[in-house]
């Protein structure tokens, strides 16, 4: 007999995965190409947090998908104030939460639209949620009392805006970065997400 709760368990641990591992590397910049001012290494791993929100929608829709993402996030919390700063658990999970579940209701919506746009659409705005909150609360000087020890709230450690000479504080330039490496690879994932679409398709419904 076809069981949702039993097959969505490995899209939860995927999940869960995802976020444990995107909180940790977020602490570290990305060293390479002069671009440590602008990014950090979890900004590659998160973006399949997306992949397997729209994936568990495809498949089970989007009440199972919530289950995923609220499982997820459970664990994730868990985990990451183990493995990462108290702050950056309370800032990865709230990011974590209202970025999923509305990548979710978006998706949902937009199920019957051509294949590309429910994961493009929902991933992009997700991931605009995701960074603004995430980036806020882990870093701002105004949320200090979550301190991270990390230093990056300070604002005199600046970074220069190309083409309007402005300075920016550099949890700002990072999060600017990290968006920009969100959207790539959010397009870079439309590849796996059609080449999975005729795998998964949606489950009978009733079961």
């Amino acid at each position: 007999m076809y069981s949702q709760t039993s097959s969505i368990w490995p899209f939860v641990a995927a999940m869960a995965t995802v976020v444990v591992a995107s909180n940790v590397l977020v602490q570290y910049p990305f060293g390479y190409f002069g671009l440590q001012d602008l990014l950090t290494w979890g900004a590659f791993t998160y973006p399949l947090a997306f992949l397997v929100n729209d994936l568990t929608n495809r498949r089970f829709g989007s009440q199972a998908a919530r289950k995923v993402v609220l499982a997820g996030f459970a664990l994730a919390v868990v985990l990451s104030i183990w493995l990462a700063t108290p702050r950056i658990a309370i800032a990865s999970g709230s990011a974590f939460l209202v970025a999923q579940l509305l990548d979710t209701r978006i998706f949902d919506r937009l199920r019957h639209d051509a294949w590309w746009k429910p994961p493009l659409v929902s991933t992009v705005i997700g991931s605009v949620v995701d960074t603004v909150l995430f980036f806020s609360l882990a870093f701002a000087a105004s949320f200090a009392f979550l301190d991270t020890g990390l230093g990056l709230e300070d604002g005199s450690l600046g970074f220069a805006v190309p083409f309007f000479g402005a300075e920016v504080p550099l949890w700002v330039s990072l999060a600017f970065g990290d968006f920009g490496v969100k959207m790539l690879v959010g397009l870079v994932m439309l590849a796996p997400y059609g080449a999975l679409l005729s795998v998964l398709k949606p489950a009978p419904a009733g079961r």
